[in-house]
């Protein structure tokens, strides 16, 4: 399941993508548009920033802004950067894998099907972008 953080995230990346121009975005509208606590976007946009995802300009029609195309950016990267691990179990995923203290991998039936639903998953989040959120 989504934590609020990432879903949050999602909401004001998509929030930024679907306006006309390219921003910047100030936090304050953002947070008051898709109704996300100040405090925990400012936090989220920060995280987003140094992943390099998004960039910030101080001062007068400052705010945040991307610093690539949300045609680029892979919704399991958002995930992996907020979340951590898009696998169920530490045994089967990619990025962060950690094995089970009392599991034989090879002789595990769970491991085999959650290995399956990682691929399937990926399958999905790795061909998305923030693009394919904006309401079309």
């Amino acid at each position: 399941m989504l934590s609020k953080k990432t879903q949050y995230a999602f909401k004001a990346l998509t929030y930024m993508a679907e306006q006309k121009n390219d921003g910047p975005f100030l936090i304050a509208d953002i947070a008051v548009k898709k109704k996300i606590p100040i405090k925990f976007l400012e936090t989220i946009l920060l995280e987003l920033k140094k992943a390099g995802l998004l960039a910030s300009k101080k001062g007068k029609g400052g705010g945040y802004f991307f610093n690539q195309p949300p045609a680029t950016i892979k919704l399991s990267a958002v995930m992996r950067l907020i979340e951590g691990p898009i696998a169920l179990l530490p045994c089967v995923s990619l990025n962060f894998y950690e094995k089970c203290d009392d599991c034989n991998e090879k002789k595990c039936g769970l491991n085999k099907i959650m290995i399956q639903a990682r691929d399937s998953t990926l399958n999905i989040l790795e061909n998305k972008t923030i693009e394919d959120l904006k309401n079309h």
